[in-house]
Parts: structure tokens; C-alpha cells; sequence
């Protein structure tokens, strides 16, 4: 799978890239990471990228024209005139966009190439969103600086789900927001069973696997009441 990443900041990406999931599968050879520095698509001296809004409003916005350039140069057979060919996708990272959850980035893992476009200062020009992104995501209901970190959390969130870049896969079939339960992970525990006092639950260390199934789905169902009762309702 690749992954672009349209950013005026380039520098940015080296630290969370060079880590974790992300490291492992771009050494395996699995995820391909190809960096755009958006400023490569400007025509004046000063590389400008924003400008201010019409109306008035404060801020200043991202302009069409060089995110248009990019992703025309980025994804040549796209704008073709043959149509959008099968596996790439458009994502727009903004605070206005739909929430990004697990169950998108399990729709994403699916495709072959994503062009992400990380949004900075007060937005981009509408028409961005209109006719260049398949997609407009946010990671939550909070304002960032800009979509830099977004796309961090999209690109490692996704590529953990490709196969062979986990090292059981298992792992996420049955952690928080999994298709499986729709729930929050169980609480789990490590040694000692007994630290400062605070014992393990005792079905964890007594090796029947029907009862530690059973308690694990009620703890999980029991701690997704208590942190993230909206999950329970859908």
C-alpha cells in the first residue's frame, strides 16, 4: 500500500514514521510513505500557499490551485479523463470532516494508494473539498494547527491492519472497536498478579478458558458503559 502525504511542513513526518508499526512495515517492504512538499506546486517567488478568505473572515486559507497541481501530478491517470482508477483515494484531513474510526480505516486498508492532504492554518478553499477529495475526515471533535498529525494517526492506524505488519493478526480482530464486539477492549493485566495489593481478577489466573471468555466479555461490556456508554446505544 502507498501512502502520500501532501503537507507544507515535510519535516514533520520524520519522527512519527520512523517508529513502531509504521517503521516496522515500511522495512518489511509492505507500506510505501512518499512525502509532498506543497510548496513544489506554486508559481511565485515567495511560494505562497494560503491567501486570505472573501468576506472578510480571519485567517488565512489554503489555496485550490496548488493542492489541484499536486494531486494532477501525484495521480496523473486520474485526471485523464478515463476516470478514478480502482484503490486510490483523496482524503482531505479537517476539522470538519466525518470522524475517522476504526471501521474507516479498515475500508482504507482496502485500498492501494491514499493521497492524504494535510489542511493547515483556517481551513482550505471549499472547492478542494468539493471536487478534488473523495474523502473530508477529522480524528476527532478538536482543532489541530493542521492535518500533519491526522494523517499520522490515519497512515499508522491503517497500516496495522495490512496483513503481515502485526506480528500475531489476531491482535487487531479483538481490540477496542473491533467488528467482532463493537466494544472496548477487556482490561488486561500483566505480572505480578499481586502489585502494591491490587490483585488480578482470580478467573484470569484459574485456566478455564470458558470462564475467562465469559468475564472478559463482561468486563468489556462493563467498561465501555463507564468510558464510552454511546458505543452500547448503536
Amino acid at each position: 500500500m502507498k501512502f502520500h502525504l501532501l503537507t507544507i511542513f515535510p519535516e514533520f513526518f520524520r519522527g512519527p514514521l520512523e517508529h513502531g508499526v509504521v517503521a516496522r512495515a515500511l522495512k518489511k517492504g509492505i507500506v510505501d510513505i512518499v512525502i509532498h512538499d506543497l510548496r513544489k506546486w506554486t508559481s511565485d517567488r515567495h511560494k505562497s500557499v494560503d491567501d486570505r478568505p472573501f468576506g472578510g473572515d480571519e485567517g488565512m486559507l489554503l489555496k485550490a490551485e496548488p493542492l489541484f497541481l499536486a494531486a494532477e501530478e501525484i495521480f496523473p491517470a486520474r485526471f485523464a479523463g478515463a476516470g478514478k482508477p480502482a484503490g486510490q483515494k483523496i482524503i482531505l484531513l479537517s476539522a470538519s470532516g466525518k470522524p475517522f474510526t476504526q471501521a474507516v480505516a479498515r475500508r482504507l486498508a482496502a485500498e492501494t494508494e491514499l493521497l492524504l492532504v494535510c489542511g493547515r492554518y483556517e481551513g482550505v478553499d471549499e472547492r478542494v473539498a468539493e471536487h478534488l477529495a473523495d474523502e473530508e475526515l477529522s480524528i476527532g471533535d478538536f482543532v489541530l494547527s493542521g492535518g500533519e498529525l491526522g494523517a499520522a494517526v490515519i497512515v499508522d492506524s491503517v497500516a496495522r491492519l495490512l496483513p503481515g505488519v502485526l506480528g500475531n493478526e489476531d491482535s487487531s480482530v479483538k481490540e477496542s472497536f473491533s467488528e467482532m464486539t463493537g466494544l472496548l477492549d477487556c482490561p488486561q493485566y500483566t505480572r505480578p498478579a499481586d502489585f502494591r495489593g491490587w490483585k488480578i481478577p482470580e478467573v484470569l489466573a484459574g485456566g478455564n478458558h470458558e470462564e475467562i471468555r465469559r468475564w472478559r466479555r463482561n468486563a468489556a461490556i462493563e467498561k465501555t458503559a463507564r468510558n464510552r456508554p454511546d458505543l452500547l446505544k448503536s
